[in-house]
């Protein structure tokens, strides 16, 4: 059986985190609660935020491990975790909006490339800052699917 990418498992809403690491940890041990990563892989996302930092503009990151932490990916999966009051990302950023990625394959980039599409319109992002809906935000990503 074939995971879903995204489903309402891995989302969490209106979530408060203190800082960055947090934030990090707190997208990454969805997909480790819910199969998709072993845990090891939670340190090479911290790693990969140490090299370059996963901010992409418009109040969201997108954490994903590094290069080498493909042994730890059991399959592809996001996790998007929504902090509505912010988190400091360092170098005066705020974000708002979390998605941990874990892709399997070829897949990564991919995957990587359809959620930044998504919210680097600002509609989206506000559209889904006041979602109530796990629904709702996992159809609003249906394309990555």
């Amino acid at each position: 059986m074939t995971k879903e990418v995204l489903s309402t498992r891995n989302i969490d809403l209106n979530v408060s985190l203190a800082n960055k690491e947090e934030g990090i940890r707190y997208v990454g041990n969805i997909l480790v609660k819910n199969g998709y990563v072993k845990h090891s892989y939670l340190e090479k996302m911290l790693r990969r935020e140490n090299i370059t930092s996963t901010y992409m503009g418009n109040y969201v990151a997108i954490p994903h491990g590094t290069e080498d932490a493909s042994e730890d990916i059991l399959c592809t999966g996001i996790s998007v975790v929504t902090v509505p009051k912010g988190l400091d990302y360092g170098n005066g950023n705020i974000v708002k909006i979390l998605i941990g990625i874990a892709g399997k394959g070829e897949g990564h980039l991919a995957t990587l490339s359809k959620i930044a599409i998504i919210l680097s319109d600002t509609d989206n992002v506000n559209r889904l800052l006041k979602e109530t809906s796990k629904e709702k935000v996992r159809k609003l990503f249906s394309e990555v699917n």
